[in-house]
């Protein structure tokens, strides 16, 4: 249930649409051959319905949660979204949200633990808005070879280095993460929320169409393909029924698919509209995976609500974005150290393009105030996303350091509670008000004026607390 890309060469490790490298691919694929299609569609029905209901453990890496409110004072507070840090207050902590944000001097009870930041800057955890979980922390050519229940295993020992990297929350736009979700929700593994679209559906010949051209001669079908109005409704609406909290298409040429030139435009509008309408009914929205003006502007026809990377737009493009108030989440894809450079020529052709198109993108973001928000589409293992932080941190090519930080806080989490009903977490996320969930991260430093900063949370990040849990505390 979650192919993504074609081809079988191999591939560069690292940056660049990571669900959609071929290996990336097989491995979603194979995820789904190993169980039958109806016990899968059961089998996740089930956990859908009764994870609310589902006991949370402790997992040794999960630390407890305090008996007791906490309160963080002496602190310069950032809260994912006013431009000046806020002094002269305290955040109480109350079970897995934020009781209060209130003046430092007034009375505390006292059984409240009492945390002195010192001074340092107290802000929401850090939100990546374009992941992929299962793909993130192995490098591409192993997935073709380990078994599944390891992969998963993996997934999972990355998952916790991501929120000890400061990312308690993150948007996953392709890939099986539903198991992973679970296990993190219920207390069996520690990581950061998660809200996943499932599988990235795609036409024939697509993005996310990963066949080989001989699969394809024998008659193989991939189960994320939909062709025609009918065939997008049931693939949408499956993916609903395993959980998704939105929808991801491919509607464009990528870099790592073999098949498609990345001027290519996929699907038509009418198939679009199908998609849109069936996550509308379930009071969702769907996504697109797309670079140019034609198949940005198709799918906004077709009434997307958000744009998956648009690094190839023109100017008119931007203003439709800006004037329908369509998202655009953009990813700093650039000729650096991030990013390394594929070696197959035609591919190396696209990703040039793309990078090339990086500068303009976020010129017209910022010019035309379209809603951006950021991730990185990063994978390929550990030696790669230990790096989400400094791609964060690399945005000061656009943006001032508080800019950067209220995208990556406030406005990020504004672009995951755009699934309505279908948010798996009721809170809001990205900010320091009443009532959000209580994720925080105490920063030895200011991160509004030096955001290199979060470029190296093993150093930086003192205390790291997720649901109010403190997975991190280097004060102590």
């Amino acid at each position: 249930m979650f192919t993504c890309s074609p081809g079988e060469e191999s591939k560069p490790q690292g940056y660049d649409c990571p669900c959609h490298n071929p290996a990336f691919a097989r491995l979603s694929a194979r995820m789904a051959n190993e169980f039958s299609r109806r016990s899968v569609l059961r089998g996740a029905a089930a956990g859908a319905a009764t994870a609310a209901f589902w006991p949370v453990v402790a997992s040794a890496h999960i630390p407890e949660a305090p008996k007791s409110a906490v309160a963080f004072t002496n602190a310069k507070v950032f809260d994912g979204k006013s431009n000046k840090l806020l002094t002269g207050v305290r955040v109480v902590v109350q079970g897995d949200r934020i009781k209060a944000l209130e003046a430092g001097d007034k009375p505390l009870d006292g059984a409240t633990q009492v945390i002195d930041c010192g001074g340092r800057t107290l802000m929401p955890g850090l939100i990546d808005a374009h992941w992929h979980a299962m793909g993130a922390g192995m490098p591409f050519n192993d997935m073709d070879k380990a078994d599944v229940g390891y992969l998963n295993l993996v997934a999972g020992e990355e998952a916790e280095r991501t929120v000890l990297r400061g990312f308690t929350s993150v948007r996953d736009v392709g890939g099986p993460s539903f198991g992973l979700k679970r296990a993190i929700d219920t207390g069996v593994t520690p990581g950061p929320r998660i809200w996943p679209s499932g599988a990235a559906i795609s036409q024939t010949g697509g993005h996310g169409d990963h066949r080989t051209a001989s699969e394809v001669a024998a008659g193989r079908e991939s189960p994320n393909v939909a062709d025609g109005v009918d065939a997008m409704l049931k693939c949408v609406r499956e993916q609903l029924l395993l959980g998704a909290s939105h929808i991801k298409l491919c509607a464009g040429g990528g870099i790592w698919s073999d098949y498609d030139p990345i001027d290519s435009t996929q699907y038509t509008e009418a198939e679009l509209r199908a998609a849109v309408e069936a996550a509308e009914n379930w009071n969702t929205y769907v996504t697109v995976h797309a670079y140019t003006p034609r198949a940005v502007q198709t799918a906004v026809r077709a009434g997307v609500k958000c744009i998956e990377h648009g690094h190839l737009i023109d100017e008119e493009t931007a203003r439709i974005l800006a004037d329908k108030g369509i998202w655009l989440s953009l990813q700093p894809f650039l000729d650096n150290a991030f990013s390394p450079i594929d070696t197959d020529p035609k591919r190396r052709v696209k990703q040039i393009a793309v990078h090339q198109g990086t500068d303009t993108a976020y010129g017209f973001a910022k010019k035309y105030k379209i809603k951006t928000a950021w991730g990185t589409d990063i994978g390929g293992g550990p030696q790669w996303t230990v790096n989400q932080g400094g791609l964060l941190a690399s945005l000061d090519r656009w943006y001032t350091p508080v800019e950067i930080l209220k995208m990556a806080t406030g406005a990020n989490g504004e672009l995951c509670a755009l699934s309505g009903p279908r948010n798996p977490y009721p809170a809001k996320i990205g900010v320091i008000e009443p009532a959000a969930y209580a994720d925080l991260l105490l920063v030895d430093g200011d991160p509004t004026a030096d955001i290199r900063l979060v470029a190296d949370p093993g150093k930086n990040f003192k205390i790291i607390m997720k649901d109010g849990r403190i997975y991190k505390n280097t004060l102590v």
